[in-house]
């Protein structure tokens, strides 16, 4: 019977490589003796990276060829726990709340996460490959001969979150209109031949365009993950005398490789798990500087002494405005009647306090309306267009929070603008007469 092997170790220990590239898709090290670890056996260890591509009928057959005729002792896929459970159909998903997602700020987090696996599921569907079919091979062609099965890739939860934190602003904004647009099945590119897309120089091609859009998204999924990938199979050789058939995405080989062949330059990983810390954010100054200038002006209005006739007005259009186009976002999530009124009524008042926001409480209105379930977590992977997820209950309550949340931060400047010029307000004069009662009111 198989045995699956995780690693949890966050050290790494130095090895010798001899490397013997070829031009085929399968890459060859073998492990000889470092005399300065205690940790490794004299007899040397053989890897050999077979790099795939995730949705292809060819990559399936070729992990299968290469397992059945290599009979290794150790079978590695890049997956992790989760994601080999998710496979497998093991994924536990009771401990997921949407009150937790709404109140942790993992909305967007959480939405860009089903994005990427709806477009990566519609990539599989044209393909007729369902994702991640070739690591499955790879498994049961492990259990078949007998073979050990190592998860060797980083926690996607670890991923999700460095990927996420580690965007700025423009990036994530980028990022998030590609994948509505992927999952829409709106524009596109060039073609590119799946089966063809293990070829080094195409891989070369996709890799530079995702550093050029998105460098920080490449260092986090590329970068990042082949050192990880490097150090477990460094640690899954250790002992000696193995045979490992490493079974990754074609994007990793060229950079698993170099660490390989140079193991002294492997970062520790435990500088590869550790979760980004909250740092300084232009989005969250941009949403304190509007909260801060709305407050301002509005009391500077009361303080000089502007009519109450002009402050309803002012008021009106904030109120308005904020609310027609945060119950918008609720409209177009789909949100039921009572989560738009919500969204409606809440998004002025939260738009004049940083620490709340209107997709919250639309959110929480409508998850008691839907009532989403665990299993309607579960079957948001198993449908196939926008529209279908559009209709799940659990991903309706998180749309519905999201665009709630974006239509009143585009209310709250549109509103901004509308108060200080529409109703023919001058800052300047505000903030005069302002200041000049204030003054008068303290005796200076």
């Amino acid at each position: 019977m198989a045995k699956y092997i995780t690693d949890s170790r966050q050290d790494t220990m130095s090895y010798n490589y001899e490397s013997a590239t070829s031009s085929s898709e399968v890459l060859e090290h073998d492990f000889s003796t470092d005399s300065t670890s205690e940790n490794v056996a004299p007899a040397p260890s053989r890897i050999s990276l077979v790099g795939t591509a995730h949705v292809s009928e060819k990559s399936i057959r070729e992990v299968k060829e290469t397992i059945h005729n290599q009979q290794p002792d150790v079978v590695a896929v890049e997956l992790c726990k989760g994601r080999y459970d998710a496979l497998k159909g093991k994924t536990q998903t009771s401990d997921i709340s949407v009150k937790e997602l709404l109140a942790e700020g993992k909305v967007y987090f959480f939405l860009v996460h089903m994005l990427l696996a709806h477009v990566q599921k519609r990539i599989g569907k044209d393909m007729g490959v369902q994702p991640g079919a070739e690591m499955l091979a790879a498994i049961e062609a492990a259990e078949e001969i007998g073979a050990d099965v190592a998860l060797v890739d980083r926690d996607i939860q670890v991923t999700l979150q460095r990927f996420w934190g580690k965007m700025g602003l423009i990036e994530k904004t980028k990022m998030v209109g590609t994948l509505i647009a992927a999952a829409l099945g709106i524009g596109g590119g060039d073609e590119i031949d799946i089966d063809n897309i293990t070829e080094q120089d195409t891989v070369t091609v996709l890799i530079e365009e995702l550093r050029h859009t998105s460098p920080n998204a490449a260092e986090v999924l590329i970068d990042e993950r082949d050192a990880y990938i490097a150090g477990s199979l460094a640690r899954t050789a250790a002992g000696g005398g193995k045979n490992i058939v490493a079974v990754v995405g074609a994007g990793h080989r060229s950079g698993i490789e170099k660490y390989l062949s140079d193991p002294r330059t492997i970062p520790p990983l435990s500088s590869l798990v550790t979760l980004p810390k909250k740092r300084f954010s232009l989005m969250k100054v941009f949403g304190i500087g509007i909260v801060a200038l709305a407050l301002a002006i509005f009391l500077l209005l009361i303080i000089s002494g502007t009519s109450i006739e002009l402050l309803l007005i002012a008021f009106g259009w904030w109120f308005a405005i904020n609310g027609t186009l945060s119950a918008l976002g609720t409209i177009i999530a789909g949100g039921h009647p009572y989560s738009i009124a919500t969204s409606f009524g809440v998004a002025w008042l939260t738009s004049l306090n940083p620490m709340m926001a209107a997709g919250w409480f639309a959110g929480i209105v409508e998850a008691k309306q839907r009532h989403p379930t665990t299993d309607d977590l579960k079957e948001i992977m198993k449908l196939e267009t926008f529209s279908e997820m559009k209709k799940n209950n659990f991903f309706r309550v998180i749309l519905v929070a999201g665009l709630a949340n974006i239509g009143s931060v585009i209310g709250s400047i549109i509103a901004l603008y509308v108060v200080v010029t529409i109703t023919g307000l001058d800052p300047r004069d505000i903030i005069e007469a302002g200041l000049n009662n204030l003054m008068i009111r303290l005796g200076i």
